[in-house]
């Protein structure tokens, strides 16, 4: 069988009168006076390939008889197309059919779906339209991400998914164990003993590869993570999800300007970079989803962030001619409400809040001269919020064993966290990105669970 052309080739690329093949699935096929259309899509962009049977083709009724959602081959010659807005249409000299779809239960006809629905049936969300382009967006920005970091000497390292520590310190983390479920060991004292496990002490799925890739940047300057995180929050919110992808770049010999300077290069970098490789699938959540997505993204791109201390963020909360459902006090954490203000409102563009106060804050972050703040900084977003958690590290011995003990955390558990702070210590930050935000800041998108292919949520672990 000849090789076939990808149909994003074929539509921008391949000149007329050009012998060709495709394949991909039929999005529609209608009959019109002598004419047979299929309309064709294979993935590789959002447009489709038009493909024209006439009624006096050995190969008509086969074409006539096709079903939306069918996947077939098409063999024929490239024309100029006079339609407008299509450069070329194919001419079907024959058709291979490879696998039918049933009209009387295939799911996605041609009409409008709610995204509710389509999470029901995520094995096939990715054949619509929205949900190819949030594919083909999650690639480039994947692959813009580790040309920005590859450009600039980090080193991609790939931190454990399987772990003993809490990094965050919260306590919301999935248990892995071995041990028989239908008939725990119990110690002494009644609780599960879980030195009869697998790792002869409890283990977890990784909130964040933050304290190994300090390890890495402890030895190799810059680092970076990119993988799978888990948070076992009982959330049923439009932004959170229990197994998500993070970003996590380590800087030693690099302090809390020099963090916030790397997070901005890095957010306008990504978004340059898809507005370049992928225009039409950004216009399309433009013109279906939100009108303001290049607006916002050329905002993130032109512009400086905004930049300004907790508590001057404090008090701009406070002068707002606005009635928040969450209290602004210092010393309380931002809610989303207060964030968003600050981003879309105040700001109208990303905004960089930093220097919070220690006791909101996670026990690895510097404590400032003042020992009420910490070096922690957020970057928050129009429309999502927070997109960007970072601090500079705590990088004396001292204080941070303090730290970790006030947080009611075991200081044996970070034995190796501590040893990096006696062994050649050095000023360093970094800071976390969820990926799938970044997506939904990007896209519009209004729920995080439809910018994942297959969300994982309370009670939700389908496909």
């Amino acid at each position: 069988m000849p090789t076939a052309t990808p149909i994003r080739e074929l539509l921008t690329q391949t000149p007329p009168e050009t012998l060709v093949m495709a394949q991909g699935w039929v999005r529609t096929r209608r009959e019109l006076k002598d004419l047979c259309f299929i309309e064709l899509n294979d993935g590789s962009c959002l447009a489709n390939l038009q493909v024209l049977v006439p009624k006096t083709s050995p190969i008509y009724s086969m074409a006539a008889g096709l079903h939306t959602g069918s996947a077939i081959a098409v063999q024929g010659l490239l024309v100029a197309s006079p339609a407008k807005g299509q450069r070329v249409e194919l001419q079907a000299e024959n058709i291979t059919l490879y696998g039918d779809a049933d009209p009387e239960t295939y799911p996605l006809q041609k009409k409008r779906h709610s995204f509710e629905f389509l999470r029901t049936i995520a094995h096939l969300r990715p054949r619509t339209n929205t949900f190819g382009a949030i594919a083909r967006i999650r690639n480039h920005c994947a692959m813009a991400i580790h040309q920005f970091f590859q450009e600039r000497g980090f080193v991609w390292v790939h931190t454990p998914i399987l772990t003993a520590s809490d990094c965050e310190g919260a306590g919301e983390l999935f248990t892995v164990t071995n041990l028989p479920l239908q008939q725990l060991p119990r110690n002494e004292q009644g609780d599960v003993d879980f030195r009869q496990d697998f790792f002869g002490r409890r283990a977890y799925l990784t909130v964040s590869g933050q304290l190994e890739a300090e390890i890495m940047a402890t030895a190799l300057t810059k680092v970076y993570t990119f993988g799978p995180t888990f948070r076992a929050e009982n959330s049923n919110t439009s932004r959170h999800l229990a197994e998500f992808w993070m970003i996590e770049p380590e800087v030693a010999f690099c302090d809390l300007a020099g963090d916030m300077d790397l997070a901005e290069a890095f957010l306008q970098y990504v978004f340059r970079y898809v507005l370049e490789k992928d225009l039409a699938d950004l216009e399309f959540f433009q013109q279906r989803i939100d009108g303001t997505v290049l607006e916002t993204a050329r905002n993130v791109i032109e512009q400086p962030f905004e930049r300004m201390s907790y508590t001057e963020a404090i008090e701009q909360l406070k002068k707002a001619n606005k009635t928040f459902e969450y209290s602004v006090e210092w010393g309380l954490d931002l809610q989303s409400e207060h964030e968003r203000y600050l981003a879309e409102e105040l700001c109208k563009k990303p905004v960089i809040i930093y220097d919070y106060p220690k006791e909101i804050k996670a026990f690895y972050m510097r404590l400032n001269d003042d020992e009420k703040t910490v070096a922690a900084m957020d970057v928050l977003v129009p429309r999502v919020g927070e997109l960007i958690g970072g601090s500079q590290r705590e990088e004396r011995y001292d204080v941070l064993r303090k730290r970790i003990e006030a947080n009611g955390l075991d200081p044996s558990a970070y034995w190796w966290y501590l040893d990096l702070r006696r062994y050649g210590t050095v000023p360093h930050a970094g800071f976390g990105l969820g990926f799938e935000r970044l997506i939904q800041f990007m896209t519009g998108m209004g729920n995080i669970r439809d910018v994942i292919p297959f969300p994982r949520t309370p009670d939700e672990i389908d496909f």
